[in-house]
């Protein structure tokens, strides 16, 4: 009797066991999933300010320094999540503008 018990127990238990490792992992594969998403919508914020900021000192053609910094900001955390090659692209145009003082 005591050997039938335990090993009805034993894969009882074992059962628990990957029921939990089971849901454990489906809880992470969704939080990885939505952090993923959530990187993809900053990245796209950041794309789309970067964007439109170069666009318009672009078209300026002349940018403040404070102006300037804040543009490098957006490209620094754009880059740093694995921006493509157009930020870069932006960046680069608008970092050899013309400087203008401020107050001019």
């Amino acid at each position: 009797m005591l050997e039938f018990v335990l090993e009805y127990w034993v894969d009882f238990l074992f059962g628990l066991l990957i029921a939990g490792m089971s849901l454990a992992y489906k809880k992470l594969a969704k939080k990885v999933r939505e952090q993923e998403y959530v990187k993809e919508g900053v990245m796209a914020i950041l794309h789309d300010r970067l964007f439109q900021a170069g666009r318009y000192y672009i078209s300026k053609n002349e940018i403040t320094l404070d102006e300037l910094k804040n543009v490098e900001y957006l490209y620094e955390s754009y880059h740093n999540l694995g921006g493509n090659g157009t930020g870069t692209e932006i960046w680069e145009r608008v970092k050899n503008l013309p400087i203008k003082k401020e107050g001019e």
